[in-house]
């Protein structure tokens, strides 16, 4: 089930360290960025790292999540439609992870319950304790153990992120599992990094400890005791954890004779204009010599080469001048980590370009005629928004909402000879918009939309089902050929005859209406293996006009940037032909 080949007698004999990262207070605290800080900076020092994300919901993945809930759901290689957190950490600590790096209740759950009506329990009542504790164990030492993750090799550590908040009722299968683990694989393998905040209330101006007191003394009750204290302090109306003024000395040792953990093992994080700050500064508070006692590791190297390049990465973040404004038009922008991987695929190709991108996010539904009649001023206003943009990005998305206002973009884009970047549906969108006002199929569609339009240009494909809503999509890494010579986006690509890229899509351009587009002017570049569907599309006579079925989003990284995002903002900030020509090189950190 897990497609795991990692025999039980061979986990038991690999001496894996692990380290649990738990949340306090509320959720959202930052763990996320905590362990995946913690894997970059323990992987420059020459250890192999591998994640797990654990999410305490009965669903089975995140495919049917509404993005405005969990924000956006994040595609593996294998399929695995996870939380985004698993983002953070392939982006962070430069790894590949697959599907069962995911738990969830339902997965543990589903397992379980198969094995029962199997019979494998020999008629014995299924309880939480021992079975559901059990298969958590088992399955978090089964998904560190496998080699897949690292193109083979064993990792040293694995990290676990707890999702949610201790004292979660649905978290305390999970918190008792981890309970009995810490014995299971003896506690000199096995240390707990928690999670909380400090607020400073406005009306004292000091920061205060009680909330974090309090959340690890309820860790304490269910058996775990931190190793680590991380304390944040979250702003109002601030996307990021940092603190207002620095944590005194005096709180940071208040907090140690609390929580039972010495001076040194309390981490203060001091405000940072950067993520890429955050691993650095870890490092420099000595976390790698820390784990290193704790864990009784042996770092090859010290963690040097990465860090740097972070270190040089959040400087030059903090002091790039010149501005590039993409306009983003979306569906669910009123919620940005719904385009969580867009906009750090944006931002990784703004810094390796010197550039410090502006997202403005634009409601589809603001642009459609309908909306002129009805608030005029909401209309002119984001028309105005968007005509004031460098560039224009139309990301993936679902359902018939704001359809038309994605495709009117793309149209004034495509007129206008704006730079423009469709993704999915904004792909999807670009072929519709090119049907209906070029090639004069004025009711092109897709059956998405209008299963009986006269002119379905955009279609489901063929192996898609209308049952299940989760997992019956085209998913994951999908190989897609260039078949068509000097291309920008090919050389963007550095001359590559045919790329990876990740997939989440249940349509596709219609095969039959191939040709008649074609010869009027779009030009589908890149096809996959079979030659029947459609992956790039690009116009000519065009600065930069590019459409991708695929998400290049989800591959991208601080240090090498996804080359359809790069070449946005390339062409976004004028730069894009001496990119190409080679009279413009990208920074020196970048490969």
């Amino acid at each position: 089930m897990w497609g795991i080949q990692v025999e039980q007698e061979d986990v038991a004999a690999i001496n894996m360290r692990y380290i649990l990262v738990t949340g306090g207070v509320i959720s959202g605290i930052g763990k996320g960025v905590v362990a995946s800080s913690i894997g970059t900076i323990l992987k420059s020092s020459g250890l192999n790292v591998t994640s797990i994300k654990i999410d305490p919901y009965i669903n089975i993945d995140a495919g049917t999540f509404s993005p405005y809930e969990h924000g956006e759901v994040y595609v593996l290689d294998d399929g695995g439609e996870v939380d985004l957190d698993l983002g953070n950490y392939e982006r962070f600590i430069d790894i590949t992870l697959h599907s069962d790096n995911n738990i969830t209740t339902g997965k543990i759950y589903q397992e379980v319950i198969q094995k029962e009506r199997k019979g494998d329990y020999l008629g014995k009542t299924v309880q939480v304790v021992p079975h559901i504790t059990d298969a958590i164990q088992n399955w978090v030492e089964k998904v560190a153990h496998n080699p897949v993750t690292l193109g083979g090799e064993i990792p040293d550590v694995c990290i676990i992120e707890l999702g949610g908040t201790i004292g979660d009722i649905e978290g305390m299968p999970f918190v008792e599992a981890f309970r009995q683990f810490q014995f299971r694989v003896k506690r000199e393998n096995f240390c707990c990094v928690h999670v909380s905040m400090v607020p400073q209330p406005k009306s004292t101006g000091e920061h205060k400890t009680k909330p974090t007191q309090a959340s690890v003394r309820e860790l304490r009750a269910q058996g775990l005791s931190p190793d680590l204290v991380s304390v944040e302090c979250l702003k109002p109306a601030d996307s990021g954890f940092r603190f207002e003024k620095p944590v005194s000395s005096s709180v940071k040792e208040k907090i140690s004779n609390f929580c039972h953990v010495d001076p040194e093992q309390v981490l203060c994080l001091p405000d940072v204009s950067s993520l890429y700050h955050v691993p650095v500064f870890m490092a420099d508070q000595g976390l790698v010599q820390l784990f290193a006692r704790r864990l009784n590791l042996t770092p090859t190297r010290p963690p040097c080469p990465l860090l740097d390049n972070l270190r040089e990465l959040a400087t030059r973040a903090s002091s790039l001048v010149s501005e590039t404004v993409i306009t983003l038009v979306g569906k669910y922008t009123h919620f940005e980590d719904s385009y969580a991987s867009v906009v750090k695929a944006l931002q990784h190709a703004g810094l390796a370009c010197n550039q410090k991108v502006i997202i403005k996010f634009l409601e589809a539904t603001t642009l459609e005629e309908n909306v002129k009649q009805e608030e005029p001023l909401t209309y002119h206003e984001a028309w105005l928004n968007l005509c004031k943009s460098d560039g224009i990005l139309v990301p993936g998305g679902f359902g018939q909402r704001g359809v038309e206002g994605k495709i009117a973009a793309i149209k004034w884009a495509r007129e206008n000879k704006k730079p423009f970047l469709g993704v999915c549906l904004g792909f999807q969108c670009a072929v519709v918009e090119f049907a209906r006002h070029v090639v004069g199929l004025k009711d092109a569609q897709s059956t998405e939309f209008n299963p009986e339009g006269p002119h379905p240009v955009v279609t489901d494909m063929p192996e898609h089902t209308s049952g299940d809503m989760g997992g019956t999509m085209r998913l994951g890494k999908r190989t897609t050929v260039f078949v068509k010579p000097d291309s920008v986006i090919q050389r963007l690509y550095n001359g590559a005859e045919q790329v990876d890229e990740r997939h989440r899509h249940r349509y596709e351009v219609n095969p039959s209406y191939v040709s008649q587009l074609e010869d009027a002017g779009i030009s589908f570049i890149g096809h996959d293996t079979t030659g029947a569907r459609m992956e790039i599309l690009e116009l000519k006579d065009h600065p930069y006009f590019l459409g991708v079925q695929y998400h290049p989003e989800y591959l991208s990284r601080p240090l090498n940037p996804s080359p359809p995002y790069l070449g946005l903002v390339l062409a976004s900030s004028g730069n894009l032909q001496a990119f190409l020509d080679g009279s413009l090189q990208p920074n020196p950190s970048y490969s």
